[in-house]
C-alpha cells in the first residue's frame, strides 16, 4: 500500500474537500452519502410535506453505509446505527426519509426494478412501525435469512480477525492505511498530553 504523503494542516480541507468531490461522481449512492447537507437543503424547502415527529436523539446521516452488527453490553448482536458523528436532537423523519433515499440510491445503481424499490421502503416504514411498538417478543425467526447470516457471521468475529486482516507482518503495528495523514510533531504532542490528563485518567479508573 502506498504510503500517503503529510499534507499541511491549513490545506487538509481543500484536500479533503477534492477527494470526497471525486468518490461521490462515482455512482448516484456514493453521491446520497456524500451530500449530507445538500438533503437538509431539500428538506428545508419541502414546503412542510416532511411529518413532523417528537424532537428525539436521530443519527443525522441514518445511510445504508452507517448501518451494521453491534454487540450491546450483553454480548446480543444485532443491526444497529453505528456511525454518530453527526448526531443532534431533531425529527426521526429525517433519518427515515435519508435511509430510504439511500436505500433507493442503491437499489437503482444494481438496476433494481422500481417495484423491488417500492417494497423495500415499506419494509424500511413497516420495521419503523415495529420498533415503535417496541416488540419485546421479537426474535431470530422474524429476520430476512440475509440478515440472520450476517449477525452469525459478525458473532464469531475476534480481535485476532481484525488482526489478520489489518496486520501485515509480524510486528503488532496496525498500519496507518490510505485514509489517513500521518500525524505532525506537534499534533503528537498534543494528543500525549490529552491521554496523560487527569480528565482522561478518570475515564479509566
Amino acid at each position: 500500500m502506498p504510503k500517503r504523503e503529510l499534507v499541511a494542516v491549513a490545506d487538509r480541507a481543500e484536500v479533503l474537500g477534492r477527494t470526497r468531490i471525486l468518490k461521490m461522481a462515482r455512482s448516484q449512492h456514493a453521491y446520497v452519502r456524500g451530500s449530507t447537507v445538500k438533503f437538509y437543503e431539500w428538506l428545508a424547502k419541502s414546503d412542510g410535506k416532511v411529518p413532523t415527529g417528537p424532537s428525539i436523539w436521530i443519527c443525522g446521516d441514518c445511510h445504508l453505509g452507517n448501518l451494521g452488527p453491534l454487540a450491546d453490553a450483553d454480548g446480543k448482536v444485532e443491526i444497529q446505527i453505528r456511525d454518530l458523528d453527526q448526531t443532534v436532537i431533531g425529527n426521526p423523519a429525517h433519518d427515515i426519509i435519508r435511509l430510504a433515499l439511500s436505500l433507493a440510491a442503491a437499489a437503482r445503481g444494481f438496476d433494481l426494478p422500481g417495484a423491488t424499490t417500492a417494497r423495500m421502503i415499506e419494509a424500511i416504514i413497516a420495521g419503523y412501525i415495529d420498533g415503535l411498538a417496541d416488540r419485546a417478543g421479537a426474535n431470530d425467526g422474524d429476520q430476512p435469512a440475509p440478515v440472520r447470516k450476517l449477525l452469525r457471521a459478525a458473532g464469531r468475529r475476534r480481535w485476532k480477525h481484525l488482526a489478520e486482516e489489518r496486520i501485515e507482518d509480524i510486528r503488532p503495528v496496525i498500519p496507518l492505511g490510505s485514509r489517513y495523514w500521518p500525524m505532525t510533531e506537534d499534533e503528537n504532542c498534543l494528543l500525549g498530553e490529552m491521554l496523560a490528563s487527569e480528565t482522561v485518567a478518570r475515564q479509566w479508573r
